[in-house]
Parts: C-alpha cells; sequence; structure tokens
C-alpha cells in the first residue's frame, strides 16, 4: 500500500496528550477523513501506528489527541515525525500539483533538440531521443521554493566530466528548482519530467 507524508509533529498542546500537527499541504481538510495514522522517523525509519481519537484546527495548526499518547512527556518523544497514511486519505491534487512520494525516482530527461544555441526554445519538444540526465530522488523546501534533488546519471555523455563527478569520483547529487523555467512535462505515469535548461546542472 502506497504511504504519503501528510504533515508533521510539532510538539504536545496542552497536558492531556494532544499533539501540534503541520500539514505537509497547508491544508487539513483531509485530515477529518482518517481514522488511524502512522508516525514515522525521517531519520531511523522507525514507525508505529495509533488510532485517532480527535481533530481540531487551530490558527494554521491541527490538533490531534491519538489513542496512547496521554502526557507533554509521551509526545514529545515523536516530536519531528512525519504523519503517514494511505494515499486516499492524502490531500487531493490540484491542477500543477504531484505528490514527493510520486515524482521520487522519476527520470530527469533532457531532449537536445529543444535548445538553439544552448536556450531553451519555447515550444520545448518531447517528441525526438531523450537523455536522462539522472534521477529525482527527493523534494525538498527551498528558501523560494521547492527543489527537486537529483542524482545524476553516470552513463550520460551529454553532460561534461565535472558535472557528473566530484573530486572523489562519486556520482553528484544536485538541486533544481521546482518551477516552469527549469522543469516541464510532469508525467507520474511514465515516470519522467522535462529539463529546460543543461547549465542548472553545473
Amino acid at each position: 500500500m502506497e504511504q504519503f507524508i501528510v504533515g508533521f509533529i510539532r510538539g504536545p498542546h496542552g497536558i492531556k496528550g494532544n499533539i501540534k500537527v503541520e500539514s505537509a499541504s497547508g491544508e487539513f481538510d483531509h485530515f477529518y477523513e482518517m481514522k488511524e495514522v502512522t508516525l514515522r522517523n525521517g531519520k531511523t525509519g522507525d514507525s508505529k501506528v495509533f488510532k485517532i481519537e480527535s481533530i481540531d484546527e487551530g490558527a494554521a495548526t491541527l490538533y490531534m489527541k491519538l489513542e496512547g499518547l496521554e502526557t507533554p512527556e509521551e509526545v514529545r518523544k515523536y516530536n519531528g515525525w512525519e504523519l503517514i497514511v494511505p494515499r486516499k486519505y492524502a490531500k487531493k491534487l490540484e491542477k500543477d500539483e504531484w505528490y514527493i512520494e510520486d515524482l521520487k525516482n522519476c527520470a530527469l530527461n533532457y531532449y537536445p533538440e529543444q535548445s538553439k544555441d544552448g536556450l531553451a526554445v519555447r515550444s520545448a519538444p518531447t517528441t525526438g531521443k531523450a537523455v536522462r540526465v539522472g534521477t529525482i530522488t527527493d523534494v525538498l523546501e527551498g528558501g523560494s521554493g521547492d527543489l527537486l534533488e537529483v542524482c545524476l546519471a553516470e552513463d550520460c555523455d551529454i553532460l561534461a566530466d565535472n558535472i557528473k563527478y566530484t573530486s572523489g569520483g562519486k556520482v553528484r547529487v544536485v538541486y533544481i528548482p521546482f518551477s516552469f523555467q527549469f522543469v516541464r512535462n510532469v508525467d507520474i505515469k511514465n515516470k519522467s519530467v522535462q529539463l529546460m535548461h543543461l547549465w542548472i546542472l553545473e
């Protein structure tokens, strides 16, 4: 079963074991459909399933009571942990929105025909031969927007050696702004995303 991160534990609320929840999407409506939730430590992978007793909405925060957590001290053990639920309980997507879990492992493809004198043309083609320059491994929050974490492909000869490898010979990881200027044509079904500019990988 596919699991999605819908929020993060931000500490206790009150003295009865309620928790403060930050919504990953900034919205709360989809939380009211949930009957249970998995808490997961993003660093260690440890997880535990809890039944939801109650949900109350505050100013930009959700207050949730989980069965078995009765004190602020018990809640603090899970501070910073992720809230994981099946896909059906995740926020419904709007146009040009994607789940992070769906973007992971998508190929980042570049079409040499899309550029002219090194600049991407306005009507960038998705036909012709695509060159896989890397694989999207995560989506991170940046100062001015989300960033795609990309592991560059070892066998991509369209990239210069100084782009592909560090001094130690390891494949590089780069971060690309997740914006229309740099990536387009997100195709979750075929696990493909189009890169618009090679220079952003430098």
